[in-house]
């Protein structure tokens, strides 16, 4: 049961179709389901002109005939008498008439009294948009003209009915259905949970009808079941009426709706059908007022559906069902052609669901069922291509990407349960490496199929010898990898590895041949020590199984450290290195860098220097990375600049010059987060007497970029003590131009490797002078290091480089050499 919940395409599914159910219960998801609500709507057949009905269009020809706008009430009062001549049933006038436009007002008003006459008034947003009726006139004769938009400003909805304390508001389409339904005897009922006309019940819109979510449901709202894009009924214009050019029976018995369909009269709306692609024009207000009557007396007279929904846990379980069904989908079909077809077969089978059930005026749920499936389906795919990158294809279990994490994982918390404890009494973690003796001869003798055979068989049994929480991974061609926690003490280790020992003998039956065969297995024991890393304990374990087949096969080995002599020789320079501070056997050696100004000698790079009492001299590329590693770099760091700070003042007493000389020193990426470190070089200047814009510190690219707002704040801290600041070895880390410019420092120092290749039209010539217009225009000076030839020099002459350093100058002297080179007052 746990395995079939734990099952990616149901837990992918559960994930996905919670996430598109939140974000629907947002709105998130409303704006694309209106979409393919309208896009539904155009679709589907078309209804054609509603016989009970009449348009009659105030046009652009209309209003130029009458040469006025807004018409005077004596052409509204002869259009209504000459309808009623033809005896409709109802005539409604989607027109303002609250303000008299003269002549012909008290014919107007008496002719709208008549009982079958209905007017409009606006409800408005606001008191002062209201629209009040003309006056005088019966309020049941009265309707609300308000059209209900969307957030995107489309027509879907039908605002029939409305209350206001003890008022009852009507609508315009409503006045107008019921007094052409009044001859069929029918009863009307409002009540708080419908609206019902005979038989027919209207019920109200919720706001989370449908595609809608959080929608404003005031009052009693359905869905606009639209009758046709452009031919909801006959249209005849006012002149035509006037004039007498329309036939008496498309009048009789008839519902008149008047109202302007003239674009300047600016009286138009969005339609789903004004989204389509030939761009149909907006809808004036009068047809969409005739749509809603057509929608009234044909849900009445015809029994054509109003718009149903499903409840929202039907909803729920919709998406559900169809993100399940995605996922299933990536699970079963691994082809990705396959897959995209059966996805888009897929996918249109549910918007043919969804529009089938639209055409019986079922709105279900779309656009997240369809982002439910193909996020699904996504969801799946992506656990799939983890899981195989993850995971070895041959026997399904934990490759050694995946073995590296876990085994990551083991060492953290082993170590954050010894913090906790503060003692090593506590269960440890080992890892066993075995690895399959011979295998390449098994291979080549009987084929890679039956060796891959063979490989599944030994993961089988070793599987079987094996805990249900112990970790197994497969990291090489036959070599396994075993991560046991909660160990007491080697006995286990040894126990295991005997049993292995014993599976492993057991003969393997390989295309009905019996093949003997043995495994190596290497220990390491106790992985939580302060610098094992994954990959040190794996080739930990990987040398202790090379001892053992070394020492005859089928054997296991503990790892101990003598099985590694460079962790001896690392281990050894780390404890010389210690040593060496205590006993201050480090010496700092001087690069002069010159100006190119001037030809002088401007400054010094501090540089450290070890001569090892047995070994002589270490070079500082083996020593420098055991002191960051070890944090050794930090007493080591604060050395420097002491010793730097109190020789160059020294020289700077023996040899004033104008201006003074400088000294740089390095500052490492573990000295740079120190808390103290302002203070430190504060007391080191105040010790020295230096001045401090004769110190200039060098940090890298890398350093720097590691995080930028901390960088600049210690930056700023250090500006204050009047350093000079330098960029080192820029162009070989990652800067990122729109910080550079942030970081207060007064100089870029070009890396010798752009320096060494810059040939006439190399691209590191292109480099360099780049590098060197970046610093100028950041206000910065500019030191190429590892400059060796007069030709280099020429050219950063030329680039109006500032200052350069290398070997064409000198190297790294002792302070003994530097004192005879600055007597010597060199020019180059």
């Amino acid at each position: 049961m746990g395995s079939i919940l734990a099952h990616p395409i149901l837990v992918t599914s559960v994930l996905v179709a919670g996430s598109v159910l939140g974000m629907r219960s947002l709105g998130g998801l409303q704006p694309l389901e209106l979409l393919a609500f309208d896009q539904m709507v155009r679709l589907q057949p078309e209804a054609g002109a509603d016989p009970r009905l009449l348009v009659v269009a105030i046009t652009e020809e209309d209003i130029r005939v009458q040469n006025q706008w807004p018409m005077s009430d004596a052409v509204f009062a002869r259009l209504i008498a000459t309808l009623q001549r033809y005896q409709p049933r109802a005539i409604g006038l989607d027109i303002y008439r609250d303000v008299p436009t003269f002549p012909g007002r008290a014919e107007l008003l008496k002719q709208l009294r008549a009982d079958n006459v209905i007017t409009v008034k606006s409800l408005g947003d606001a008191e002062d948009s209201k629209v009040p009726p003309p006056p005088g006139i019966p309020l049941t004769q009265v309707g609300f003209s308000d059209i209900v938009l969307d957030p995107d400003t489309v027509v879907r909805r039908n605002l029939v009915y409305a209350s206001r304390g003890a008022e009852k508001l009507y609508s315009f389409s409503l006045r107008l259905s019921l007094r052409y339904l009044s001859q069929e005897n029918l009863t009307f009922q409002a009540t708080p949970d419908y609206l019902k006309i005979g038989d027919t019940f209207f019920l109200p819109l919720e706001k989370d009808s449908g595609g809608y979510q959080m929608v404003d449901d005031s009052g009693y709202q359905v869905i606009l079941n639209y009758r046709s894009a452009n031919n909801v009924a006959r249209q005849v214009t006012l002149t035509q009426v006037l004039t007498g050019q329309v036939d008496p029976s498309w009048i009789k018995d008839k519902v008149i709706v008047v109202g302007t369909t003239a674009p300047s009269v600016k009286d138009l709306f969005l339609t789903p059908y004004n989204l389509s692609a030939n761009q149909s024009p907006k809808m004036p207000g009068v047809l969409v007022h005739t749509q809603m009557v057509s929608q009234i007396l044909s849900t009445v007279l015809d029994g054509r559906p109003l718009f149903w929904f499903w409840s929202q846990t039907s909803e729920i379980l919709w998406i559900v069902t169809w993100s399940v069904a995605g996922g299933a989908l990536a699970w079963w079909f691994r082809h990705p052609l396959v897959l995209g077809i059966a996805t888009i077969a897929t996918v249109g089978g549910l918007f043919g669901i969804c529009f089938g059930m639209f055409l019986v005026a079922g709105w279900i749920p779309l656009v997240p069922a369809a982002i439910a499936l193909v996020s699904s389906s996504i969801g799946v795919i992506v656990w799939k291509l983890l899981h195989e990158a993850l995971h070895d294809s041959l026997t399904g279990l934990p490759n050694r990407t995946l073995f590296i994490q876990q085994l990551q994982w083991s060492i953290t918390s082993d170590r954050h349960l010894l913090n906790w404890l503060k003692h090593r009494e506590h269960p440890s973690t080992a890892v066993l490496l075995l690895g399959l003796d011979s295998f390449k001869t098994i291979n080549d003798s009987f084929g890679h199929r039956l060796g891959d055979q063979l490989i599944v068989t030994f993961a089988q049994r070793l599987r079987h010898c094996l805990r249900p929480q112990t970790q197994l991974a497969r990291v090489g061609g036959d070599e396994f990898a075993v991560l046991l926690r909660d160990i007491r003490d080697a006995e286990e280790i040894t126990h295991l590895a005997d049993q292995i020992q014993r599976q492993v003998t057991k003969p393997f039956s390989l295309n009905g041949q019996e093949v003997f065969a043995t495994a190596s297995i290497g220990m390491v024991l106790d992985c939580t020590d302060a610098e094992a890393q994954p990959e040190d304990i794996l080739r930990d374990a990987h040398t202790a199984m090379q001892q053992a087949k070394a020492s005859g096969k089928a054997r296991y080995q503990l790892f101990v450290a003598g099985m590694r002599d460079q962790v001896m020789t690392r281990l050894q320079l780390e404890t010389d290195l210690r040593r060496a501070i205590e006993r201050q056997e480090f010496r700092l050696h001087y690069q002069p860098f010159i100006s190119l100004d001037t030809g002088k000698i401007a400054g010094f790079e501090a540089l450290a220097r070890w001569q090892h009492p047995q070994r002589g001299f270490v070079h500082p590329a083996e020593f420098i990375p055991v002191a960051e590693e070890t944090d050794l770099i930090i007493p080591m760091g604060r050395w420097i600049i002491q010793e730097a700070c109190q020789q160059l003042k020294t020289w700077q007493q023996q040899f004033p010059q104008e201006p003074p000389l400088l000294v740089s020193v390095n500052l490492s990426g573990k000295q740079f987060p120190q808390p103290d470190l302002v203070e430190q070089i504060e007391q080191t200047l105040h010790d020295t007497g230096l001045d401090g814009r004769c110190l200039k510190l060098e940090i890298t690219e890398s350093i720097a970029m590691t995080d930028v707002e901390a960088t600049i704040a210690l930056l700023l801290r250090l500006k204050e003590l009047n350093l000079q600041l330098s960029i080192d070895d820029f162009g070989t880390g990652y800067s990122s131009l729109s910080y550079l410019h942030r970081f207060p420092t007064d100089t870029i120092k070009v890396d010798r490797s752009f320096v060494s290749r810059m040939g006439d039209e190399s691209e590191d010539a292109h480099i360099v002078q780049t590098i060197v217009m970046l610093g100028h225009n950041l206000g910065m000076d500019i030191v190429a290091e590892g400059v060796e030839t007069a030709e280099q020099l020429a050219r950063l002459r030329a680039l109006k480089c500032e200052y350069a350093q290398g070997y064409f100058f000198a190297k790294p002297l002792s302070c003994d050499a530097i004192e005879t080179l600055l007597k010597s007052d060199p020019h180059w």
